[in-house]
């Protein structure tokens, strides 16, 4: 009984987390088409202070899926393993770059395209190898996990590091190296996730009508969720003002979900009962996500299609008999060429871009 009890607690997190990156990945596409409709009004746009977008239905049906989709996350993490519920938020990137393809006309390339297969592939796998968790259903439970040596001392090791990150490496090599906010978000998200967990099972006990309120844990998860989630907007803030918004974005995915991975495995012991197989599915479905965010995010300003493919590829390029060139031919045309560039007389600027230097103004 408990055994089925778990598995339909399991595919009830695994739908609200899918949900939630459904939501919150239409979220950008009703806001952006919100603001667009009112630039194209003449209104003020919200760059430049104006807030017109107030008034206009289409940002407020974004917003409130953006909503919609943080509640489904968060409830996700009561029913599901967070092994599973914070991978699967990459597919909020998958749906939002499918959408605004077909609904504001941005072009998907053809690294994008994988990207997306790969994604859809990874989560895929995830899915069918994720960890079942130990049953964990009142705060009490919580409350014993959360006083076990092991993540006492990781949990102490998060905050050391994060105190240095933020008091003594940050000042110094925050503004030139990348990884410096982004670990800050991430070493603490772990511990967010977890806050998010016990409140999530928190309130389920008060849907049961337990008196959850007068339980100390409560207030404490909902202070540290507040304190961390606060710092976490700020770190990854002030990373996106500095740095490429392309990279930021898959290396913090990377950072945040192996802390919480690790956290969720040091907190919950859900790797113990797991076997080899699923073990390698579960790391070669994360790793499979990685990849997929990474391509479509790092060259999503690459314009490139299959069009773009090696010469060879091209109908254009086939012989007279419908036969590719002779690479020796191909080779020799391009050496008479290249001796013929070189009877031309060069200038001084081409010599100098030739060298590698730009002659001096």
């Amino acid at each position: 009984m408990i055994e089925s009890s778990g598995k339909y607690n399991f595919y009830i997190g695994l739908v609200l987390a899918m949900s939630s990156s459904l939501f919150i990945g239409g979220s950008f596409i009703l806001k952006k088409k919100g603001l667009l409709r009112l630039a194209r009004k003449g209104s003020m746009r919200a760059g430049q202070g104006g807030h017109a977008y107030l008034k206009e239905w289409l940002w407020w049906a974004g917003l409130l899926s953006m909503g919609a989709g943080e509640v489904a996350n968060f409830a996700a993490y009561a029913f599901a393993p967070a092994t599973l519920v914070t991978p699967l938020g990459a597919l909020s990137v998958l749906v939002s770059a499918i959408l605004s393809s077909y609904f504001l006309n941005e072009k998907l390339n053809l690294h994008g395209k994988i990207g997306c297969l790969l994604s859809i592939l990874g989560s895929t796998v995830m899915v069918i190898h994720a960890p079942k968790e130990e049953e964990v259903e009142t705060l009490n439970e919580i409350s014993h996990k959360l006083g076990d040596p092991g993540f006492v001392v990781f949990a102490t090791l998060i905050v050391i590091v994060s105190l240095i990150m933020i008091f003594v490496v940050g000042p110094r090599h925050g503004q030139t190296n990348i990884l410096v906010y982004i670990t800050i978000c991430s070493v603490i998200g772990a511990l967010s996730v977890s806050c998010v967990k016990g409140l999530g099972i928190a309130i389920k006990e008060l849907f049961a009508g337990k008196p959850v309120l007068k339980h100390p844990l409560a207030w404490i998860l909902l202070l540290s969720l507040i304190v961390c989630v606060s710092t976490q907007i700020n770190y990854l803030n002030k990373s996106l003002d500095i740095f490429n918004t392309s990279i930021v974005t898959p290396i913090y995915y990377v950072f945040f979900t192996t802390s919480v991975l690790t956290c969720s495995a040091i907190l919950f012991k859900e790797w113990q009962n797991m076997a080899a197989d699923d073990v390698i599915g579960t790391f070669s479905g994360f790793l499979t996500i990685i990849v997929g965010i990474f391509l479509l995010h790092a060259f999503k300003d690459v314009s490139f299609s299959l069009t773009n493919l090696p010469v060879s590829l091209h109908k254009e390029d086939k012989g007279i008999n419908g036969t590719l060139p002779n690479p020796y031919e191909r080779f020799n045309n391009d050496e008479e060429s290249a001796s013929r560039v070189g009877d031309l007389p060069v200038t001084e600027g081409m010599s100098s871009r030739r060298n590698g230097n730009l002659a001096a103004s």
